[in-house]
């Protein structure tokens, strides 16, 4: 039987207000490594309350980078990196913790504790917070279940499909309500069925509210959700065109 192709996806109707809240924003941003050109080369790009972005480019263009200067993985050699009102180079040791907890961050390796069941993946972030273990059940089964996986909470890690962890991945990071979801190459180890259903879920929280900036190195995949296609390559920032 032949597959159906999935219908374009389209972006969160509601009218947004005349001016929304910046989330983060890079301003002139240069970043390099010892030996290479820069990775990025005066950057600068606004992300608002309520926006999905795409960020595309070749392997080695600096998505990831833009991401890790994003959460004060890395530090910019030249420009600032705003996050949530706050100068991010500036901060160090709790300061920085305390701006991560108000991000949340998914990995293409989906970084997942094997030894564990999929609830107590989750309930690891708030647990670290010192939250109170009635809110933390609580909150753990609403993310499951926005995920889809309400129903997997007892399984562990390594018998869980890869677009399954990749959902696991998912609620750990939006299980203490950040203001910003990042996701880096979220969907690259994962076939075109689960990479778009991860991608559903991510456009579906979008739609609820939450900012999200998605890296990824598929432009096919982007065609399917329309929102805004941003593209790093030779160091430049530029808006691409897809559909």
């Amino acid at each position: 039987m032949s597959q159906v192709a999935p219908e374009p996806i389209a972006p969160n109707k509601v009218a947004s207000p005349p001016s929304k809240p910046m989330i983060a924003q890079l301003t002139q941003v240069s970043k390099g490594y010892a030996g290479q050109h820069h990775c990025l080369d005066q950057v600068s790009f606004t992300l608002q309350s309520g926006d999905f972005v795409f960020l595309t480019g070749p392997s080695g263009s600096g998505k990831s980078t833009l991401l890790k200067l994003l959460y004060g993985a890395e530090r910019p050699d030249s420009g600032s990196v705003s996050v949530v009102g706050q100068d991010v180079q500036s901060l160090g040791g709790r300061q920085l913790a305390l701006l991560r907890r108000r991000l949340g961050i998914i990995f293409q390796d989906y970084k997942l504790l094997g030894d564990r069941t999929v609830a107590e993946n989750v309930a690891f972030v708030l647990q670290v917070r010192g939250e109170a273990p009635s809110d933390i059940m609580s909150r753990v089964k609403s993310a499951l279940k926005l995920v889809r996986l309400a129903d997997k909470t007892d399984m562990r890690p390594p018998s869980l499909s890869g677009g399954e962890q990749q959902r696991v991945s998912i609620a750990r990071a939006i299980v203490g309500g950040p203001l910003l979801l990042l996701a880096d190459e979220p969907t690259g180890n994962l076939d075109r069925q689960n990479a778009i259903q991860v991608l559903r879920i991510l456009h579906e929280l979008n739609q609820r509210g939450l900012t999200v900036l998605v890296t990824t190195h598929d432009l096919e995949l982007t065609r399917l959700f329309k929102h805004r296609v941003l593209q790093l390559d030779q160091g430049k920032l530029r808006p691409l065109a897809t559909h």
